[in-house]
């Protein structure tokens, strides 16, 4: 052995330092439409659709994320593209399970030696099965604490709102599979409800309607589109129309047709109807001293859903309040959980375990 302490002719594996094999802890957005996971000291590392492609014959993963929802409509008769979150609870135990760990894996690199903590935002009402479902998810994809936030919560925290000062802050957070609405003051929620009826609704009533009015049947992703394109809460100041193809359910042949705003406006009538009834029960439920701090400060809407063009001028006129959207609304619940997770005792105040 020689002076040094090495033995010659020897070559000796080096042991990484704690920061090399420490996995982040992790805030994901476990939602209907979209997944996010945020990486503590990284931000939001993973923003990708809930969704599984698996073969049927093999019962192997295909593809997870983007990739699976590339092959949404267009997959063989052996490969099934499945959504496992289904109005923003657990609707597949086996294939979240499968989803999350592929999430998890994709936000630490593949480097997992140990197991991380995670933070979960989920709907309001969410039941104790429901709860319960996801937890379990998480632990055996392997998370080794984890803990749970309203979706609501995660949203105004994520967008800046004062929710630990005694102010009245009312947050809509409509995503893809809820709308989850709260009245929030001192990190508490004073109201809160959770109503299923959001984007992905949005996208049936569409398909329907052009199924009903045109015969023409359009897939998920159509639906969306047109959503997103010419969809609308209020008269638009310049009316907009938009060709859509899908196939002609009388002669069975392909088919395009054009639809306008005013079309895709009355199909989302019942929808938006709905989440304006939730607010106004909202606001009806909320105590006096609050109810003068949300008159000032107004509504904020939050999620995928709050980009529905003039979805805030129609409330705005429904309720007389102010109404606002958040800086970043589809990624709002991701930063919020984010933000959580960094602050211990902010996440013993909102955690719902």
């Amino acid at each position: 052995m020689s002076l040094n302490g090495h033995y010659p002719g020897r070559r000796f594996l080096r042991i990484p330092s704690l920061s090399t094999v420490l996995v982040h802890d992790l805030a994901i957005d476990l939602g209907t439409a979209n997944t996010l996971v945020y990486v503590r000291g990284r931000g939001i590392v993973v923003n990708e659709p809930s969704m599984v492609a698996i073969n049927k014959n093999t019962g192997e993963v295909e593809a997870v994320g983007k990739e699976a929802k590339e092959m949404l409509g267009r997959t063989p008769g052996n490969i099934v593209a499945i959504k496992p979150m289904r109005d923003g609870v657990i609707a597949d135990f086996r294939v979240t399970e499968r989803m999350l760990s592929y999430f998890i894996r994709k936000a630490c690199k593949r480097r997992m030696f140990l197991h991380p903590r995670i933070v979960i935002a989920v709907p309001s009402e969410i039941s104790q099965v429901e709860r319960r479902a996801v937890t379990d998810s998480a632990y055996r994809a392997g998370a080794s604490e984890v803990h749970l936030v309203e979706q609501a919560m995660a949203a105004a925290i994520g967008a800046g709102l004062p929710v630990s000062e005694p102010i009245g802050n009312l947050v809509v957070d409509i995503g893809g599979g809820t709308t989850d609405i709260a009245v929030i003051s001192l990190s508490g929620i004073v109201y809160s409800r959770s109503i299923r009826m959001a984007g992905n609704q949005m996208d049936e009533v569409i398909t329907n309607y052009v199924k009903r009015k045109y015969n023409l049947l359009i897939g998920e992703r159509t639906a969306e589109h047109v959503k997103i394109e010419i969809g609308s809460a209020y008269p638009l100041q310049k009316p907009r129309t938009m060709e859509i193809r899908g196939r002609n359910l009388v002669e069975g042949v392909p088919k395009a047709i054009t639809v306008d705003d005013g079309e895709i406006r009355e199909s989302l009538a019942e929808c938006v109807s709905t989440i304006m009834n939730a607010i106004r029960a909202a606001l009806e439920r909320t105590p006096p001293e609050l109810s003068a701090d949300i008159s000032d400060r107004g509504i904020l809407l939050t999620g995928g859903g709050a980009l529905l063009e003039n979805l805030d001028q129609r409330i705005r006129e429904e309720t007389g309040l102010p109404v606002s959207i958040a800086d970043d609304p589809l990624c709002s619940v991701g930063l919020g959980v984010g933000k959580i997770l960094g602050d211990f005792t902010l996440l013993r105040k909102v955690s719902i375990d």
